[in-house]
């Protein structure tokens, strides 16, 4: 039974290893007529994202049209900005935990409907290996144990920042219970107060028409 349960961390982890050296995706955005299109990820300090987006003419106009990009950290700070493009990169490293967003629009509102393909590449699936290989000579087993062992070190370092968010967000409950839990008592004390007074009123107004 333990043999069992070694095997299957044993998977787990192997899998999440797998999941970190290919954290790479395509993703297709078709532009509205007018307005702008977004996509976001949610990532912690110290990562490198690399991108790379080109457009299509969905109606297979000549030229193809431009497009503006904009990608922007969470706290507003602009990272990447282009303008009259078909096709372009942006690579940065993340100095701030949250959501980073990347933007697009088309530059003649109007005009005939466009997708943009975007391969956005983070981590370990960002790193440039065949440089790597090159200036620290290695390659074949040797190459892919440092791949794992960088992918060992993002998981660690996914865990702490999940660990990190899971205390914020228990402070974050903790707080909002005390505050709900002091806001009931205050509203019952309100109520009661109110119905005190309202006897006591009642009382005054039957002893005056000689009620009681």
């Amino acid at each position: 039974m333990m043999c069992n349960s070694v095997k299957f961390m044993y998977f787990e982890l192997t899998l999440m290893v797998v999941c970190l050296l290919h954290k790479g995706e395509a993703i297709w955005l078709s532009l509205p007529a007018s307005g702008t299109k977004c996509v976001s990820e949610e990532l912690h300090n110290n990562v490198v994202v690399l991108a790379d987006y080109v457009v299509i003419s969905d109606d297979h106009v000549h030229p193809t049209p431009t497009i503006s990009a904009r990608v922007t950290s969470p706290n507003g700070n602009a990272l990447h900005h282009k303008e009259n493009t078909t096709h372009s990169q942006f690579a940065f490293t993340t100095t701030e935990a949250g959501n980073y967003l990347a933007c697009f629009w088309a530059d003649n509102p109007g005009g005939g409907s466009l997708s943009v393909n975007i391969d956005w590449k983070t981590g370990i699936a960002a790193k440039d290996w065949e440089s790597v290989a090159r200036k620290e000579k290695i390659e074949g087993v040797e190459l892919e144990l440092r791949k794992l062992e960088l992918a060992v070190e993002a998981i660690h370092e996914n865990l702490i920042y999940l660990k990190s968010r899971e205390l914020e967000m228990r402070s974050v409950s903790e707080t909002t219970n005390a505050r709900v839990a002091w806001f009931s008592i205050m509203s019952l004390g309100v109520c009661i107060l109110a119905s005190v007074l309202q006897l006591l009123y009642l009382k005054q107004y039957f002893q005056k028409k000689k009620l009681i």
